[in-house]
């Protein structure tokens, strides 16, 4: 018999068999997860809190490979009691002979090869240190619903193509409850036809990524279970008591699912009629319609659509939900699931998920980029994966420490990142297009524009941007900024002589600056560096000055620090756009004499900062 259908027969009597470990459901939560010679882990532990846990954190840090290294285990779990039953994973049983898994057998995550398993992709053992060849090990610690410590470990080794997978510790005893992990990879592989699978098939099809193959599986098991406790409700009774009713509809994993369709999406899934003996098909199909409490009105003439034709954004969601609900799980990883969701819908799937997990007894560990679940998630609920920095996992303490993970600090891929490690020195401007003037304008003013400073381009108000200075001291020393940005329509009050911003606390390290002028553009009105970008005569230029504008004559006073009030309120931007004229080709094109004091003073600062 194929290792295949061991694991399928094995797997669909798990819960029948008295002598096995694994019970499904039950409350089993993960404390300490192990990870040796794993992808980037080469020796790593990571303790993991109750309930909803975001796991962010740069590109490449490992959030991706921490979930599947859980995969793994779960995988391992599973295989080992399809092959050898539960004695394999007793303490009893420790020293027992490997099992053996072909690459084709292989399912919970896709790699190319299975020596892409390993760190540095190096499976071959260590001398005296793995004495007989198993050279990754993946271990869980655990508590169950009676505070009792669970803890089983496996370790991995490769031989001509070929997986092998032993219990190299545990302290488990016949009963004990062990996690059951279920992990879903960004959505994909949903199909027109699908056929009822076992238990066995759905892990391998949601561990090669494609949670969608199987999707209606899951949610025809939900219905059918729907329908089983409003029949035995009803027993001896011509309906559903509204007492009952209510109960269900705020506990049963189908009502839900149904209610949360209908309150985001406005619309409800309708399952087939499915018998195996006749069936070959699961059909599930969408409706959308209106919505009052729990009654959805189909739309006129709207007719129900299958899954498939749905947005790859309902789809995911649905593929979560689902999952977040069912009770054969009691640990979920979901891997990026707002991928191709709106980031309103972000927000809410992470709500609803720290609800779910509350609700149904559920761990769940989620793996995102999204700023906006950034922000909406509590600080405690949030672990960072740092790459390479120590220590490799925390959560975090305080809500002004997520600043770090939404500009990408702890990134091996971020530039910026890389050079302020290197250069410990930061010019944070707003425009896009800022640096790149005033470049130009240090070059018209014969001063040398330093080259060890990181840019920093953001539009984030200056309280957010000390905040992001406060956490690149943290990572990487003494790291020292000025930040430089537009007056827009604050009071000319609020900035001196200095470009100071009076609005904002100094500290040392961090210097506010802030133009005198409403924008940088203002910077920018000479006609005679007007004229010469937009290729039209200098007379033009100074005539539509004065009428459509109000600037008069503009000679030496126009650089003082201390300008007229039309200098210093204008729209500069307008004015230029009125010429058709790009910024910096004006920049380019200023004679020396024309460069403001304040542009001066913004150079001196930043010649400071580089020495």
């Amino acid at each position: 018999m194929s290792f295949q259908t061991v694991h399928r027969h094995a797997a669909e009597s798990v819960c029948a068999s008295r002598a096995l470990v694994l019970r499904e459901g039950g409350s089993v939560k993960i404390t300490k997860v192990s990870i040796k010679r794993f992808k980037q882990f080469k020796d790593d532990e990571v303790e993991l809190r109750d309930g909803l846990t975001i796991v962010a954190g740069g590109n490449n840090a490992g959030k991706s490979s921490m979930l599947q290294a859980l995969a793994v285990w779960e995988f391992c779990k599973v295989a080992t009691l399809a092959e050898k039953g539960a004695i394999a994973l007793t303490a009893s049983g420790l020293g027992a002979q490997g099992l053996g898994i072909g690459d084709d057998e292989f399912s919970p995550i896709n790699v190319p090869t299975l020596n892409h398993l390993w760190t540095n992709l190096r499976s071959s053992k260590v001398p005296d240190v793995d004495p007989d060849g198993y050279t990754l090990s993946l271990g869980c610690r655990w508590i169950d619903e009676n505070q009792k410590d669970g803890h089983l470990e496996f370790s991995l080794s490769l031989a001509n193509d070929r997986l092998f997978v032993k219990v190299s510790d545990s302290n488990l005893v016949d009963g004990d409850p062990v996690p059951t992990i279920a992990y879903l990879p960004p959505f994909a592989g949903i199909s027109a036809r699908e056929e009822r699978a076992t238990g066995a098939m759905r892990r391998r099809r949601v561990g090669e990524g494609l949670a969608g193959a199987v999707l209606r599986n899951l949610l025809l098991d939900m219905r059918l279970a729907n329908l089983k406790k409003r029949d035995s409700l009803q027993i001896g009774k011509s309906r559903v008591s509204d007492k009952d009713l209510t109960h269900l509809r705020e506990t049963d994993p189908w009502e839900l699912l149904q209610r949360t369709l209908r309150e985001i999406f406005s619309a409800e899934i309708v399952m087939g009629e499915f018998n195996e003996e006749y069936h070959s098909y699961i059909q599930a199909n969408v409706v959308k319609g209106t919505v009052d409490g729990y009654k959805l009105t189909r739309h006129h003439g709207y007719k129900p659509r299958d899954l498939m034709v749905e947005g790859s954004g309902f789809l995911q969601w649905l593929s979560v939900y689902t999952l977040a609900t069912s009770p054969a799980t009691n640990v979920l990883l979901f891997d990026e699931p707002d991928a191709h969701l709106h980031a309103a819908l972000q927000a809410q799937m992470v709500d609803r998920l720290s609800h779910l997990a509350a609700q149904f007894g559920k761990q769940v560990l989620l793996a995102t980029h999204s700023t906006e679940i950034i922000r909406a998630t509590p600080a405690s609920e949030i672990l960072e994966v740092r790459g390479r920095s120590s220590p490799r996992f925390r959560y975090l303490g305080q809500d002004d420490q997520k600043v770090g993970l939404m500009v990408g600090i702890g990134s091996d891929y971020a530039p910026r990142i890389d050079r302020v490690r290197r250069t410990k020195r930061v010019l944070f401007y707003e425009g896009k297009s800022d640096k790149d003037i005033l470049g130009a304008l240090a070059e018209v003013a014969g001063i040398v524009w330093p080259n060890n400073i990181a840019d920093w381009q953001t539009s984030d108000h200056v309280k957010e941007r000390k905040m992001v200075w406060r956490h690149l001291r943290t990572e990487f020393g003494d790291v020292q900024a000025i930040s430089i940005r537009d007056r827009d329509d604050e009071t000319a009050g609020s900035v001196g002589s200095d470009l100071l911003d009076k609005n904002i606390g100094h500290e040392d390290g961090f210097r506010a600056l802030k133009w005198r002028r409403r924008y940088i553009e203002a910077y920018l009105i000479w006609p005679d560096a007007i004229a010469a970008a937009a290729k039209i005569d200098v007379a033009r230029v100074k005539a539509d000055l004065d009428s459509e504008f109000g600037f008069g004559t503009i000679g030496v006073a126009w650089t003082k620090s201390n300008a007229a009030n039309a200098f210093m309120d204008s729209r500069a931007k307008d004015v230029l756009a009125h010429f058709g004229v790009n910024p910096l080709a004006v920049a380019k094109l200023l004679p020396a004499e024309a460069v403001c004091e304040d542009i001066k003073t913004f150079l001196q600062a930043l010649a400071g900062l580089a020495s």
